[in-house]
């Protein structure tokens, strides 16, 4: 598992294809998430460019894509169930899924480490 600074993670795959959602530290700032708006499935989204939006009890956040590539599935489980993202961000509560245009661009996502380090936890 992989991490961007605005606290997304992405699960990459051999395949070429990556798993993404938001983190425990960005849920836990948001509080309890109430509303979600997922990217459409066959969406090209760029490196940084704003894919999803999520509204919780404290306030809206923009979530950005960790990198370039193409929407392949999206998790319909949140539509009915949304507290999973609040309950397992980093697990069930994951948003889309992307196969990758751009393989370089993992080479400037956190690992777990720089991740807590930037996060003090």
């Amino acid at each position: 598992m992989k991490f961007t600074d605005s606290h997304e993670w992405i699960l990459l795959s051999e395949d070429g294809h990556g798993v993404v959602g938001i983190t425990r530290y960005a849920q836990e700032e948001l509080g309890e998430i109430v509303y979600i708006e997922l990217p459409a499935v066959g969406r090209e989204v760029k490196l940084g460019e704003e894919i999803a939006v999520l509204e919780s009890t404290k306030a809206a956040a923009d979530i950005y894509s960790p990198v370039s590539g193409v929407v392949v599935e999206i998790n319909q489980a949140l539509a009915a169930e949304s507290e999973k993202i609040n309950v397992a961000p980093e697990t069930e509560g994951w948003l889309y899924k992307i196969r990758l245009t751009n393989f370089d661009e993992r080479d400037a996502l956190l690992s777990r480490d720089e991740y807590a380090r930037l996060t003090n936890n």
